[in-house]
């Protein structure tokens, strides 16, 4: 009973703390869910017109691209300037796709099922589709039956992992051609349905043909900005930023950072030539002596040896007098040689025999609905080695089968070159490279640079002191994927718009060289800064003002020889043949409003001062000139909308995507 008096006198002060423990519960369990629910929204690459790409489905995308590109380009290696480039191909496809569907959407446009059909396996293939080499025949001609035999194929089932690897492959790379094919067809449809509201009109027409045929020879004078000396005018800070407010739109800027960097290149040291050139001594006898030719070079050389025979055309520029000159037999080896930082050294595996160069090949048609395709030339070079083995051993009209993909292909020999001079060669090449030992030294230098060198000052007093220079870069937006031409420095940039001004970077392995950046810049601002352009308007500013000059200098001038007088150092010249269409204004280069200005100024009148591109002019216009012809307005009318339809998709589809509301978060996971 004590014990519950003592509750009761406390059970406000229990309340409360009972109170406070589950506040604390349900803010921890918020804060936990919501950290989960910014989690989530971080996974997202993109947000396109409301469309959120996540990022599986951007990888996804990526690696679809990645397929296609091996199948179209036969390649499975690609640099990263490549896989930049179709990382950028994969967002501008989502860009396209979703800013189109949004408009599309609008006015209840599709693209259907059967139209899909139609343009991609139809009747009226669409160009996409018909570009495909993967499509073309023996003629380099696309054939539809090539398309068809193509998709059957998908169809198959096999439960061969290399079959189930390769039907996928073509699977993917099927998809990846319907899915462009969908989205160019709905844009052409929106551009088209554009193109029927925008038209010509008769006064358009008329005043084209007009431009077109109407000509006059033009006198003028001519006063260069740059022959008035920049002393005679005077230009405020306050003319500079009234510039700088009226063209503020043309300096829109993303937000970007400016840095500054130094690379310590990875080169070998003396110890590493010397280690390479003692592993050449070491395995030269055995090279020189071994009936295993192919498994001393596989294990010691950069070079594999895979047995391949060597015409003239293809050995080795190098080793050319040594494989067949006259003293050229087999056995014969050359001496260890050092050249382009490699050790290398040969042997004659087999010399003084011939064979064909190339051969002429058939397919042979896998049933009787099918035909046979003649399929050209080849050299053993741009062959499948299995092909090679048995295609350059066979006789004229022999055939023989190799595996394909998911079954068998018979091929023909339907004709052999003459047999030529052939040699099989073998190399070890071991080029020379920096060892760990050499690796961990450069690297605890550049280490040693940023401990020494920690603010931007020192950064640069510390690489003057160590003979390297300081190299710039300008302008890195958040998705830059290279600095300048450094490999693999997508991170520099990564860590750029993490860092804060001032800050020094930790140590960069960008390829062949170790890197330190300094962050001189960052600029967040949705306008490049008065500072950054202030240079370029002053130079505007000072071609106003020395226009104003001019222009004071020939008040009261009534024609062209006074106004040549009050200047006293111009002559007047002659611009011939001019029209509204003329890009050149006589020799001194595209002056448009001069033309203009010209054109519509009566025969034989003076201009007032005109404001050039490059100085001030006034022109006196002769007679006008009016060219045989008769104005056509129809042919005129048709002539500008063609002109249209040219310009039109990529103005359209351009505003659409400038205008399309787009958040671009790649940076995140690149």
């Amino acid at each position: 009973m004590a014990t519950l008096g003592k509750i009761r006198n406390h059970g406000v002060l229990l309340l409360i703390i009972v109170g406070l423990a589950m506040l604390a519960f349900i803010i921890g369990d918020f804060l936990s869910s919501s950290n989960t629910y910014f989690s989530r929204d971080r996974e997202y690459v993109g947000v396109i017109e409301g469309q959120k790409i996540h990022y599986t489905e951007y990888e996804a995308a990526k690696e679809q691209l990645n397929e296609v590109y091996k199948i179209e380009t036969g390649r499975n290696d690609f640099d990263e300037d490549m896989v930049a480039d179709m990382n950028n191909r994969v967002w501008q496809m989502f860009v396209s796709d979703y800013t189109m569907q949004a408009q599309a959407k609008k006015i209840g446009m599709t693209v259907t099922p059967d139209e899909l059909s139609e343009i991609c396996i139809g009747n009226h293939i669409h160009q996409i589709i018909s570009s495909r080499r993967a499509f073309y025949d023996q003629t380099g001609q696309f054939n539809r039956s090539y398309l068809v035999q193509f998709l059957n194929s998908l169809e198959q089932e096999s439960e061969n992992p290399e079959d189930q690897a390769n039907l996928q492959q073509a699977k993917t790379y099927w998809n990846y051609w319907e899915k462009a094919v969908r989205i160019t067809y709905l844009q052409e449809k929106y551009v088209s349905l554009l193109s029927n509201c925008i038209t010509a009109n008769k006064l358009d027409a008329k005043f084209a043909f007009d431009g077109r045929q109407t000509s006059c020879d033009v006198e003028f004078i001519n006063k260069p900005y740059f022959a008035v000396a920049d002393s005679l005018v005077k230009v405020s800070d306050a003319d500079v930023k009234a510039l700088y407010k009226k063209h503020k739109n043309e300096y829109k800027q993303e937000p970007n950072r400016s840095i500054a960097y130094v690379a310590f290149p990875i080169q070998p040291s003396y110890e590493d030539t010397m280690a390479v050139a003692q592993k050449m001594e070491q395995v030269k006898d055995e090279f020189y002596t071994t009936d295993d030719v192919m498994t001393v070079v596989n294990l010691n050389s950069d070079v594999m040896y895979d047995g391949r025979d060597y015409s003239i055309d293809n050995v080795p520029e190098e080793y050319k007098d040594f494989a067949f000159g006259p003293n050229a037999k087999t056995g014969n080896v050359t001496d260890i040689k050092l050249e382009n930082n490699t050790y290398s050294m040969a042997r004659l595996v087999k010399a003084g025999y011939t064979m064909p160069d190339s051969v002429s090949l058939k397919v042979i048609a896998m049933d009787t609905t099918q035909q046979d395709t003649e399929l050209g030339w080849y050299k053993a070079d741009e062959l499948d080695r299995k092909i090679v083995e048995k295609a350059f051993v066979a006789k004229k009209g022999e055939r023989f089968t190799v595996p394909m993909g998911m079954g068998e292909q018979t091929f023909e020999v339907t004709n052999i070159s003459a047999p030529t001079p052939k040699v099989q060669l073998a190399i070890i090449a071991i080029t020379i490279t920096p060892s760990s030992k050499t690796y961990a030294a450069l690297f605890n230098k550049a280490k040693q640079f940023i401990v020494e060198n920690n603010t931007e000052e020192k950064f640069n007093e510390g690489a003057t002191n160590l003979g390297l220079p300081v190299h710039p870069a300008f302008n890195l937006q958040a998705t830059t994927n290279k600095v300048d031409n450094l490999k693999s420095s997508r991170s520099i940039v990564r860590w750029a718009f993490q860092a804060k001004q001032g800050q020094i970077s930790d140590v960069f392995e960008c390829g062949d060289c170790f890197v330190v950046a300094a962050l001189t810049e960052v600029n967040e601002e949705e306008f490049r800064p008065f500072a950054q352009v202030q240079n370029e308007l002053r130079f505007e500013a000072l071609n106003n003002a020395k226009f104003d000059y001019v222009a004071k200098q020939l008040e009261g001038a009534k024609t062209l020889e006074e106004a040549a007088q009050k200047l006293g150092d111009v002559e007047i010249q002659k611009a011939e043949g001019v029209t509204f269409g003329s890009y050149r204004f006589g020799m001194v280069g595209a002056e448009p409003a001069v033309i203009g200005t010209a054109m519509v100024t009566e025969a034989g009148q003076t201009s007032e001062p005109i404001k050039g591109y490059q100085g001030v002019y006034v022109v006196r216009p002769g007679e006008k000139k009016v060219a045989d012809g008769n104005f056509d307005e129809a042919a005129e009318v048709t002539q500008l909308n063609s002109r249209y339809s040219y310009s039109l998709p990529y103005q359209a589809l351009g505003m659409l995507e400038k205008k399309a509301d787009i958040e671009d978060n790649r940076f995140n996971f690149q």
